[in-house]
């Protein structure tokens, strides 16, 4: 039979797509992948090839509710890693990999119970709270940013974030420079911060002189509390617009824009440097030890952004850098090149190969 790995993951896209990448790599290779998860953690699983098994476990995080439910969370977990710890012990996975987010945590738990081969990815540049509680008790640690914060004496492998297949397919496409036709502006944000770019674009967009704004047409991944407002002020603006809480075709979108408006997660920067975009990145404040600022970092250094700290983002600092973008074919072009530059479209594959290490070292 083949081998089997289990992937821990959940909680949000930033988690579960990279993950997702790995599962199609594996599955690629011949392996069979199963995915652990929650109830929320399975809801960002649509993604997941269908030959992917799907195990839904109980879990749980002190960061939400009252005190009722944080003392529930102990024993939540717990039964989520016995769960867990039964299912390995009929079908035992020849490695488990964790990628974050506390749907990870019964999974990751239930492997170090049994002293499976495991590995965490952290794509991140800082470690999330579920891995940083791993990084010691694995036998690998990937990441995706260089260098990543870590505890001491712990040692990783630097792989890059993987992407999806989907992302990888507009690898290093031919960038348009802004100039004379309908230019495309694609504004992501994740859940937890989007409001914020829905309420600064369209006023900084309001600020660019007639005839450059004239050329803009607009995709704008917005909140569904959002969406109406957002919707008013491009109509507003005579701007034509493409106002969605979500879209499913964002490598095509990426490929064509001549500039990106976005968050700072790892996914976005992942995918802009693998698609080579200009951007204009805001790390959002409220993120884990301000790990969205560690992200972004690299990539402004090099060039290929600019980054807005979060408290700095109006309409008029915004109006700007679009400006000064969208004005300058050569800044922009060198900008794009610069992202490109730092592109780790191996990244799947070097953590697949990490993968298949453990598998022929074996548990300790």
């Amino acid at each position: 039979m083949a081998p089997l790995l289990i992937i821990a993951a959940g909680g949000t896209g930033g988690h579960m797509f990279p993950a997702q990448a790995l599962a199609e790599e594996m599955l690629a290779r011949g392996w069979r992948v199963k995915l652990s998860t929650d109830e929320r953690g399975a809801r960002y699983a649509g993604g997941f090839p269908d030959d992917v098994l799907r195990e839904v476990v109980k879990s749980a995080t002190t960061a939400r509710g009252g005190m009722l439910a944080k003392l529930a969370v102990g024993p939540k977990i717990l039964s989520g890693a016995l769960k867990a710890r039964r299912s390995m012990r009929r079908d035992r996975p020849a490695v488990v990999v964790g990628f974050g987010g506390y749907p990870a945590l019964p999974a990751m738990v239930a492997a170090w119970m049994l002293r499976l081969p495991r590995m965490i990815h952290e794509q991140n540049g800082v470690l999330g709270r579920v891995n940083k509680v791993f990084a010691t008790r694995v036998d690998v640690v990937a990441c995706s940013v260089w260098p990543t914060e870590l505890p001491k004496g712990v040692e990783s492998v630097h792989t890059g974030n993987p992407v999806r297949g989907a992302v990888l397919a507009k690898a290093g496409a031919a960038y348009k420079q802004p100039g004379d036709f309908p230019m495309q502006l694609l504004v992501i944000g994740g859940s937890q911060g989007a409001s914020i770019l829905s309420r600064v674009v369209p006023a900084a967009l309001a600020k660019l002189p007639a005839a450059l704004l004239a050329r803009l047409s607009v995709a704008h991944q917005a909140r569904d509390t959002d969406h109406d407002t957002a919707v008013a002020a491009y109509q507003k603006l005579g701007v034509s617009a493409n106002v969605q809480p979500f879209f499913d075709d964002v490598p095509d979108r990426l490929a064509a824009a001549q500039l990106v408006i976005s968050r700072a997660g790892a996914s976005s920067v992942a995918d802009l440097t693998i698609v080579g975009r200009p951007s204009i990145l805001v790390p959002l404040v409220i993120a884990t030890n301000d790990h969205q600022t560690a992200n972004a970092k690299g990539l402004a250094q090099a060039g290929g952004a600019v980054v807005i700290p979060e408290p700095e983002f109006n309409a008029k600092t915004l109006a700007q850098h679009i400006g000064l973008i969208l004005s300058d074919p050569d800044k922009a072009q060198a900008m794009a090149d610069a992202a490109l530059s730092l592109g780790k479209p191996d990244a799947t594959k070097k953590l697949a190969e990490l993968v298949e290490a453990l598998n022929d070292r074996g548990p300790k």
